[in-house]
């Protein structure tokens, strides 16, 4: 089922109509990875300036490659490493408006400058990350950050 919604000029209008949206593509009897892919391309389609949009995993004490949309990606990151690792073992959100200012980053995408990272915790345990990278420095703000964790969260509750 495809539902046509045009884009606004508004971010926090774009994210009304992705959370609006999304849940129109979650089927909790289908499996998990059916569930981020239409959520990659969901979040591609209404999110401007990103390069790349997708999820970790953890598998063990490590996090894969999931679904997403952009060029092919590292498809291991230990936990603590990078961004992605980062947010993970704190359990938090990190937003980082200059990725060659932050310590340890992860170069998947040279184009990559700047980059969200949310964590997706099922009652209190960590099963994977969304992580965003944009093209431009300083991309992501509070807003960005409250409506992601909102997505996020929408993803998990509704995962089988």
């Amino acid at each position: 089922m495809f539902i046509p919604v045009e884009k606004s000029e508004n971010k926090n209008e774009n994210y009304q109509k992705l959370l609006e949206t999304l849940p129109y593509y979650i089927n909790k009897d289908d499996p998990w990875y059916t569930t981020l892919a239409n959520a990659t391309a969901i979040l591609d389609y209404f999110l401007d300036d990103i390069n790349w949009v997708g999820f970790y995993i953890k598998h063990g004490d490590d996090l894969f490659l999931g679904p997403f949309q952009g060029k092919a990606a590292c498809t291991k990151i230990l936990m603590g490493s990078g961004v992605c690792g980062h947010a993970a073992i704190n359990q938090k959100t990190v937003r980082v408006d200059d990725v060659n200012q932050f310590e340890g980053h992860i170069t998947c995408d040279s184009d990559s400058q700047s980059e969200i990272v949310i964590p997706l915790l099922r009652k209190g345990s960590l099963i994977g990350v969304l992580d965003i990278d944009a093209p431009v420095l300083s991309r992501f703000d509070e807003t960005d950050q409250k409506h992601l964790e909102k997505v996020a969260q929408l993803l998990v509750d509704n995962m089988s």
